[in-house]
């Protein structure tokens, strides 16, 4: 898929790149599978801002997608692929031989009408669901199982992808987009391929507007506000404030790993992130 750049008659055309949403075939959503999104502006239950810079923007439907996989041995033709609001991948409808009508993350080369299944003992294609332990080596894969089966987390976003570099005892050694080599156990779920619309990271908004209506408001810089509203702020004309960057909060922003060093997963990271 290729991204559209409009000729620049007004100054904010001249550095828009936008989809041109050519992989996509239908432009209507499955009502059967959508849900009222409420949205919180970055609120927490109190009414206190935990996110910054939310708010606004156009008014959403959730998706209900299938991470789960759990139709097993059922083919399902590939109705549509589908442009989601909530995310920066696309979606798949599948049709399944029984009726039934769900959504699944679209992979890079999944075309309408193609068949894909999820099982032990299906042939690892693109767009099938399969454990770890049936997977070939050094094939790559995306919305992997953390646990068995919770649910894809790994790998969800609009062109990831994670390769399988081995196997041995009982779990399977991959290769996350972030350069992390992970353990995750055999018997955890799989979708082969890499995830569709790999374009989407190049896409260029082109103006303010339109981060507004995706619900992003402006961020203000640290530096620019008054020490009582931010560690970086005050001084006398341009200063940082003398100290190193933080958030908010107090959290180093720049330099210092962040993650628990007492973790319980931290077993199973064989080697970290650069």
């Amino acid at each position: 898929m290729a991204l559209k750049k409009s000729k620049p008659y007004t100054p904010s055309r001249r550095f828009t790149e936008l989809s041109g949403g050519e992989d996509l075939t239908d432009k209507r959503p499955e009502r059967r599978l959508l849900a009222h999104k409420k949205r919180g502006s970055g609120r927490n239950s109190q009414g206190r801002i935990t996110v910054r810079h939310r708010g606004g923007g156009h008014k959403r439907h959730v998706r209900l997608v299938d991470f789960r996989r759990e139709k097993r041995d059922i083919p399902a033709r590939v109705a549509a692929i589908e442009y989601d609001p909530n995310r920066s991948a696309r979606l798949a409808l599948l049709h399944y031989r029984d009726g039934e009508k769900r959504y699944i993350l679209a992979p890079e080369g999944l075309r309408p009408g193609q068949e894909v299944v999820a099982g032990e003992r299906v042939e690892p294609s693109v767009g099938n669901a399969l454990p770890l332990a049936r997977i070939p080596l050094g094939m790559p894969v995306h919305c992997v199982e953390l646990r068995p089966g919770a649910g894809a987390q790994i790998a969800r976003a609009a062109g990831q992808v994670v390769q399988l570099m081995a196997r041995e005892g009982g779990f399977a050694n991959l290769k996350l987009p972030s350069g992390e080599i992970r353990r995750v156990r055999e018997s955890c779920y799989a979708t082969v391929g890499q995830v569709g619309n790999a374009e989407h990271e190049s896409i260029s908004l082109g103006k303010a507007g339109r981060k507004r209506w995706l619900g992003i408001r402006p961020t203000v810089r640290g530096v620019a506000m008054n020490p009582i509203d931010h560690p970086m702020g005050g001084g006398e004309g341009r200063s940082s404030g003398g100290g190193h960057p933080v958030s908010p909060w107090g959290q180093l922003a720049k330099g210092r790993r962040t993650r628990a060093r007492n973790k319980g997963s931290g077993k199973f990271i064989i080697k970290r992130r650069a």
